[in-house]
């Protein structure tokens, strides 16, 4: 009666332990899924940013070879 008793409890044991780290592993899942959402808004921002900043300079540099540009204009 002893050993099928010990088998029962080592095997609800077993399945606590891998219950709790299903949820650790679920947190640990979920935290970096938070992470890659941050690091994409923020890609995204960055990306936006690069794009003003060429307009601008693109806007910066037609303006001081003239209107109407270089040699890629007049083709």
């Amino acid at each position: 009666m002893f050993w099928p008793m010990l088998a029962i409890a080592v095997g609800f044991l077993g399945l606590t332990v891998l219950g709790v780290l299903a949820v650790r592993v679920f947190l640990a899942a979920e935290r970096l899924g938070r992470q890659v959402t941050d690091s994409a808004r923020r890609i995204g921002r960055a990306a936006e940013e690069l794009e003003r900043a060429t307009e601008g300079a693109a806007r910066s540099a037609g303006t001081a070879a003239g209107v109407g540009g270089g040699p890629a204009a007049r083709s």
